[in-house]
């Protein structure tokens, strides 16, 4: 009689998790497939997705989106010079597409249902994580996929971007931490899931590398259900020793690129590191409304460089082309743009609030989502559930004063249950927002919006989970 309480409740469980991943999965599919099949379009990075995935692909922005992507006969064989995660899922799509017989060829329907099923598990995950009753957990089930499913990240999942694999990522993490609180096999599960997402996470981009330092705060708060001591400490450590040896594997393993000047990069990415700085430089800072020669006198960099004002590193005229830029390129620098922004902390909240406006917006309009062939304008979009994108869109106008609010919101329902797995959860998604929000902010002045998409899906993700009770003798999910 006493094993029957435990293996109802467990089958109950099993029960859940495969309602929820059986719904999620057939939501994700209908809205990816009916009636036509949806992406977003190459704003020009996807050549990094693809040359990953083993296929050499030249192209600049398109309007369209391309279905199938064909290795070129003959091509030579490209290396990326930094890796994206999404590439991973695009090798795997690929393997899977030569079981039915697409040999060489990338098709985004395969990578688009690849990643239904890894967010319909994450989804899971998380709902089987939560220590409320079942009903609770269905309603935030509920909100994760009207999340999900929303029309400016949905898109993304079967894309040759990078966001989609940090979406899916992100999931997996939460999903993760959650489960690891649990007791017995669930805890194991969930380390395994967090370590899953924590390296699709963190090695999305470049930009998400800052993730890694606030996972593994996060591991380490976490208890794993029924692990004290030792085993606790060594268990913690395990999971992020292994995110960040696969992390360190992995970002090695790309090749350096060259520089303007034809030298080679000291490490793999550090031309991004470099076109990141210099867009900042020109975009954020010396972008021609500001007094611009004291702008550059401040940064080291001359006076002729004012003809270059706004430009950034694609434009048509921007700085590297200058005979003077290799004397002065070691001012585009990490370093010197920290300082700038904190002496100046009226341009900085100016631009802040700028990119709070970007992150609201949640959607820019140079994505399309259509193939040439669904006979659609250039850039077209598709609005199949646009409700959350919609609602941050109207109070995107007030910039910082709609974000900072929010912020607080998530804040004080973290602070409320912060001795428990969920707030630790909820703390690890707001640092992870704000953070991700400074860098696309400060790091880098080009495609805000883009760039603030992450920051804004981890931000939704701790709202969702905000509307879970705050009565810690909520039903628990083991008894």
């Amino acid at each position: 009689m006493k094993l029957e309480a435990p293996r109802r409740h467990l089958g109950a469980e099993a029960r859940l998790g495969i309602g929820v991943f059986g719904a999620s999965l057939a939501l994700f599919v209908v809205r990816f497939l009916v009636p036509r099949p949806i992406a977003m379009s190459n704003n020009g990075d996807g050549a990094r997705v693809l040359c990953g995935a083993g296929i050499t692909w030249h192209s600049g922005p398109e309007a369209f989106i391309h279905l199938t992507y064909t290795a070129a006969p003959g091509a030579a064989p490209c290396r990326p010079t930094y890796l994206l995660t999404q590439s991973w899922l695009a090798d795997l799509a690929v393997r899977i597409g030569r079981l039915i017989g697409l040999h060489t060829t990338l098709s985004l329907v395969v990578l688009g249902l690849l990643s239904s099923v890894i967010a319909a598990a994450a989804v899971t995950a998380i709902v089987l994580g939560l220590p409320h009753a079942r009903r609770v957990r269905l309603a935030v089930a509920a909100g994760l996929l009207l999340v999900v499913a929303d029309s400016a990240f949905f898109g993304y999942f079967a894309a040759i971007l990078g966001e989609g694999a940090a979406f899916l990522g992100l999931l997996l993490a939460t999903g993760g931490l959650l489960l690891t609180a649990r007791e017995g096999r669930w805890s194991h599960a969930g380390m395994a899931v967090t370590f899953v997402g924590g390296v699709l996470a963190v090695n999305a981009k470049v930009q998400t590398l800052t993730i890694l330092p606030i996972l593994a705060v996060a591991i380490l708060l976490v208890r794993p259900g029924g692990l004290r001591g030792v085993r606790r400490w060594a268990s913690a450590a395990l999971v992020i020793g292994a995110i960040g040896a696969v992390t360190l594997y992995a970002q090695q393993s790309v090749e350096p690129a060259r520089a303007p000047d034809g030298t080679l990069a000291a490490r793999p990415g550090d031309d991004s590191r470099e076109i990141n700085v210099f867009n900042s430089i020109f975009l954020n800072i010396v972008d021609g409304r500001h007094d611009t020669q004291a702008d550059l006198a401040e940064l080291g960099l001359p006076p002729s460089f004012a003809q270059y004002a706004g430009n950034g590193w694609w434009h048509p005229h921007p700085a590297t082309m200058d005979p003077l830029y290799p004397r002065y390129r070691d001012k585009i620098s990490r370093r010197n743009v920290v300082t700038f922004f904190a002496t100046h902390p009226g341009r900085t909240l100016e631009v802040l609030d700028r990119a709070a406006t970007d992150q609201l917006t949640a959607r820019p309009d140079y994505l399309g989502s259509f193939g040439q062939s669904a006979g659609f304008p250039p850039h077209a979009q598709e609005y199949r559930v646009p409700v959350v994108s919609w609602l941050t869109g109207l109070i995107a106008p007030l910039g910082l004063f709609a974000l900072v609010p929010i912020w607080l919101f998530v804040l004080v329902r973290t602070w409320s249950r912060r001795r428990t797995a969920l707030g630790i959860v909820l703390g690890f998604l707001f640092a992870v927002s704000v953070t991700q929000f400074g860098t696309a902010a400060l790091g880098d002045g080009i495609e805000g919006i883009k760039h603030q998409s992450v920051a804004l899906f981890t931000i939704l993700l701790a709202l969702v989970l905000c509307s879970s009770p705050l009565n810690r003798r909520s039903e628990p999910t083991v008894p």
